[in-house]
């Protein structure tokens, strides 16, 4: 192995509401309080100066294994031992980011026979290659498509020097696309097999089924299709993976798994060994959000294990026997807290509602709600939770004999431990819980260790505890004072302990530090004196110690002279205090140092570290460090998805070559928005994030860009069923927060009118549509019909119309008419719709239309000008041939050439489909008749009909029996009138008709044309109009002229 320093590093472990758990700020920087523990009880640290400290491991020969988050295993020889050993140095391997890390730790129980060491960290490897460096960048973005990574456990060899000589992988997998619910615990059962548990890799942030990218190529779709439900069964629902299919690519996320400690395979016996899954094959429980601590119950085969959970309830899982054939499934996602989880249940996703509706889930043994406190007046606060370690005391301990065989169990995000103690049945009494441990700095583990003690890693500030008791013997109480406290050099200070006291009135014994040099070898006294010749500022400390060993410290600050200031001066120069992100958002960062002896500190005595604040209110913030970035003056790094309210700190911290600290910390606020949601109609109950039911109307401020999962409840109220969401999206579905105040309405439909149950209503897919009709037209039918009054689930998405069973044409959810076209009109014709939602047809309505045909005639092709011609038609059904009475039918008519018919007139057809039509026609014209069609009938024209007017002329004689040789005049006049038209006067001749002269007419179409005949005879004449453009030609008629010598 090659040691490897990481830039930039990072810690936060494990999962609390919207991140994983507990975050770290430097050790060197704090040092934790003693917890608040039972009287008789003490916390001590047994081992300090640890860098993010995860989990530890006791050897039967005292050795204690340490790892650290970022990839460092050390070895201390026992808890006096102030020197670690460096075991490993995995950073090469471990992705050090977020809650990521080396998370997992366990010594073989036959060591140093069996020189074994096991590690389980998450591994910094691209899916394509390459490392991502302890870091996430923009894309992928650790909230976004995510930086996706295996983990992996691996066993180290140790040497008789605590320094580790090989490093086997034993197991790689898992798929963990978002930045949290990791692996966490690995530990042996008493069976000697090795079992390992990891969270389910998801997002925390909205109910993930992959639709995501699905880089983790869980089925249905392959790596890289966004899943979509109801079929998804990727992101959380990899918890659920033991449940596919045969055939199905099996996950180990959300699940504990049992195998051989030397070779990492599936042992036999384990509850699917028959599977040819080798992943299915290891695993012995599944259905968790994060199992990250698990514990042994002693002289058992039962696992108990803390599974962190969203956004309600932290659950504490029994597995009855490890080593047994049955598998239990604790739900998650489908189950929180032993109920359905609002966010996964409203995404009618079908891997929960088979389990709603199948087996069901284990529920947990124990859970608590966020909003709770575990015990009533525990003062450990509500809200954000995370359960982060859990242990049973094995019945070896000083403890009570109260507390044998209870059970603790730890809240990293709370800073409390609680014991539940031991019922008559042997198992831990859910109705017998008391506060422990009060005021710890973010337990990351609980384990026994020696003396059969309780233990944990207080990971903010870097330190082993152990809680003991001391057969009702009380800590001491210290107290220093110093007179004077400040002064030019050489300063001589007198120091005082002697208000120092023991609760339990034993004797004290005293030990002074003086010299600030961390030995308590100065004096031993009560009071001391001492003079200090060169100007310093000087941390004296007392210790007290009772008769039977505990003890306590006090200090004093002494300051001699005019020091000069120890403590570089940190400058941040970019960004400024009023810099505020949206998620997703990179921002850059610069700054500098100086130092009173060394001037301006190099970059490697400048190290930045992100955290972001979690709040549950304005004032209850806790801390998630995201990224650490070492010997850097300036780098950037992207803003993450969170819920509100939190911020970001942004902290530079200076070291100069002596080791003196000085920081700075600016605080960077979100972008935020408002969200406002409600339903139609209002007052109804809507899911947004991981929380409860809430009712409308109401709002969330949330961060600009944060991923928000928003849920519709499919039925509620009297008999309300959901329809569709405001936006279009299914009935749960993501949501990115915009940049301005936007509102989500979800639509319901109550299914029950006045005690009746609308058919199909709650159906996924449509009701009927209502009111379809169907009007006939010549050649084509109008269809309308009104909405469904159920639209199925998300709405309407189209109607598809048929004619005669041919599809014709689908048509979008807001048409509610149509026009069919191109259809015979003397045919019968059937229409049907069909409503359509995403999940399908919903049932169908039909109308019909009665074809028809006409028969029609006119009285003459040609009249005259004024004369009356008579239209007809007869109207009988296709079907049957009978009349089609009381039908309104128009007479249209137009010039010859026109283009455009005009309305005459309409009439009915009597009751034998007849109907007649009487015009007086002034020019040459063409007439048809139109039924349009009704909702019985479909319409039909008539042929066209023709009618030539024929120019009216009249004639006259002024004398029609002149004498030989008189003149006549034949005069007449034409209609209609033809002003400036010509007629031609014809004479007939040996039975023809030939013509004798023309004129043009007057203004008022009249002509006139003189006559003589000077034999008598008898001469006939008419006078002819040629044809117009809108009549036809006319003659007069023929007129006969008598020429006599004598009147007869």
């Amino acid at each position: 192995m090659t040691p490897v320093t990481a830039q930039p590093a990072s810690g936060a472990v494990p999962a609390a509401r919207a991140t994983t758990g507990a975050s770290a700020t430097a050790a060197a920087d704090a040092t934790a309080e003693a917890a608040v523990v039972p009287s008789g009880f003490s916390d001590d640290v047994v081992l300090s100066g640890l860098d993010v400290p995860t989990a530890a491991s006791f050897a039967d020969d005292d050795r204690v294994f340490v790892a650290e988050k970022s990839g460092i295993v050390k070895t201390f020889d026992d808890l006096t031992d102030t020197t670690a050993t460096v075991t490993a140095d995995l950073r090469a391997d471990v992705y050090d980011y977020w809650d990521r890390g080396l998370l997992g730790l366990a010594v073989h129980p036959d060591y140093p026979a069996k020189p074994y060491l096991y590690v389980l960290y998450s591994l910094d490897r691209k899916p394509g290659g390459g490392k991502w460096g302890d870091a996430c960048p923009n894309p992928p973005g650790p909230n976004d498509d995510g930086c996706v990574i295996k983990a992996r456990l691996s066993r180290l060899t140790i040497a008789g020097n605590g320094v580790a000589t090989s490093h086997q992988p034993l197991l790689t997998g898992w798929c963990q696309q978002y930045p949290s619910h990791s692996i966490g615990t690995v530990a042996f059962g008493p069976d000697g097999a090795l079992y390992v548990g990891s969270g389910d890799g998801a997002s925390f942030t909205f109910a993930d089924y992959g639709q995501v990218g699905n880089p983790c190529g869980d089925p249905p779709g392959a790596a890289g299709t966004d899943l979509t439900a109801p079929d998804a069964r990727g992101g959380a629902l990899r918890s659920q993976s033991a449940r596919r299919p045969a055939g199905d690519p099996i996950s180990m996320d959300g699940s504990i798994l049992r195998v051989d400690p030397d070779t990492g395979a599936p042992l036999p016996g384990n509850p699917f060994a028959s599977s040819r899954n080798a992943k299915k094959q290891r695993i012995i429980a599944y259905g968790m959000r994060n199992p990250f601590r698990f514990s042994f119950r002693p002289g058992t085969s039962e696992i108990w294990v803390g599974d962190v959970g969203w956004g309600q309830w932290e659950e504490i899982n029994r597995i009855p026997n490890a080593a047994d054939a049955t598998a239990e499934n604790f739900g998650w996602p489908c189950y929180e807290g032993g109920i359905k989880q609002p966010g996964y249940n409203n995404a009618d996703l079908t891997a929960c509602e088979t389990l709603y509706t199948g087996a069901g889930q284990n529920g947990p043994y124990y859970a608590y709600h966020h909003q709770n406190e575990v015990v009533a007046g525990d003062n450990c606060g509500t809200g954000g939770s995370s359960i982060s370690g859990i242990a049973f005391e094995d019945g070896a301990s000083d403890y009570p004999l109260g507390y044998r065989g209870a059970l603790f169990f730890a809240d990293s995000s709370r800073g409390c431990i609680w014991a539940i103690r031991r019922g008559t049945d042997g198992q831990p009494n859910r109705s017998n819980i008391e506060l422990f441990a009060g005021n710890v700095v973010r337990p990351v583990q609980l384990l026994i260790g020696p003396g059969s003690d309780l233990y944990y890693i207080a990971l903010d500030v870097g330190e082993l505890h152990r809680i003991s008791y001391n057969d009702g013997n009380n800590r001491p109480n210290a107290v220093a004072s110093a007179n004077p406290t400040s002064g030019p050099a050489p300063l001589t200070v007198d120091f005082d302990g002697t208000s120092s006291s023991d609760p339990d009135s034993e004797m004290l014994t005293y030990a002074w530090d003086l010299d600030g040099d961390g030995a308590f070898d100065d004096a031993a006294t009560p009071t001391a004196r001492r003079t200090y010749q060169q100007q310093s500022i000087v941390r004296a400390k007392l210790r007290v110690t009772d008769l039977r060993g505990l003890s306590d410290v006090d200090e004093v600050t002494i300051t001699v002279g005019n020091p000069p200031q120890q403590e570089p001066t940190v400058t941040i120069d970019t960004p400024t205090s009023d810099t505020t992100w949206r998620v997703g958002e990179t921002i850059s960062f610069s700054g500098s140092a100086t130092d009173p002896q060394d001037g301006t500190l190099p970059k490697e005595g400048l190290d930045w570290t992100v955290t972001l604040q979690h709040c549950e209110s304005i004032d209850d913030c806790h801390p998630h460090e995201i990224q650490t970035y070492r010997s850097a003056k300036s780098g950037s790094f992207t803003t993450i998805d969170h819920s509100y309210p939190s911020y970001i700190d942004l902290k530079l911290t200076a070291t100069d070559s002596d080791g003196n600290r000085g920081s700075k910390t600016i605080r960077l606020d979100p972008k935020t928005v408002w969200l406002d949601f409600d339903t139609k109609p209002s007052g109804l109950d809507l899911v947004v994030g991981e929380g409860q039911e809430e009712q409308t109307p109401f709002s969330h401020r949330v961060i600009v860009g944060s991923h928000n999962t928003i849920a519709a409840p499919l039925s509620q109220g009297p008999d309300y069923q959901f329809v569709k969401w405001s936006d279009d999206g299914p009935r749960s579905h993501e949501i990115i927060a915009p940049g301005r105040r936007t509102t989500y309405t979800a639509t319901y439909v109550a299914c029950t009118v006045n005690g009746v149950k609308q058919p199909n209503c709650g159906d996924a897919t449509p009701s009927m549509v209502r009111d379809l009709e169907s009007i006939g037209r010549r050649a084509k039918a109008i269809l309308t019909w009104r909405q469904p009054y159920w639209p199925g689930r998300g709405g309407v998405t189209k109607y598809r119309v048929h004619v005669d069973g041919e599809f014709v044409k689908d048509v979008g959810p807001s048409a509610r008419r149509m026009v069919v076209r191109n259809i015979a009109p003397r045919q019968s014709h059937t229409f049907r719709v069909t409503p359509y939602s995403a999940s399908g047809a919903g049932p169908s309505d039909t109308t019909r239309l009665i074809g028809t045909k006409v028969r029609s005639w006119q009285s003459s092709r040609f009249i005259t000008f004024g004369d009356t011609v008579r239209v007809k038609g007869t109207y009988t059904r296709t079907d049957t041939g009978g009349p089609v009475p009381g039908v309104s039918v128009r007479l249209i008519g137009r010039p010859p050439g026109d283009t455009s018919w005009q309305t005459m007139a309409w009439r009915e057809t009597n009751q034998n489909g007849v109907v007649r039509f009487f015009r007086k026609t002034k020019q040459n014209w063409e007439y048809r008749l139109i039924y349009h069609g009704n909702p019985t009938y479909m319409g039909v024209t008539s042929r066209w009909h023709r009618v030539a007017v024929r120019q009216k002329v009249r004639a006259f004689f002024s004398d029609p029996t002149p004498r030989p040789g008189e003149r006549v005049r034949l005069s007449g006049r034409v209609l209609p009138d033809h002003a400036g038209k010509w007629v031609r006067i014809e004479f007939r001749r040996n039975g023809d008709w030939v013509r004798v002269s023309t004129r043009q007419l007057s203004p008022e179409s009249r002509y006139r044309y003189s006559i003589r005949w000077d034999r008598p005879g008898d001469y006939y004449y008419r006078v002819f109009r040629w044809r117009h453009h809108d009549h036809a030609w006319g003659v007069s008629p023929v007129r006969k002229l008598k020429v006599r010598w004598y009147h007869e």
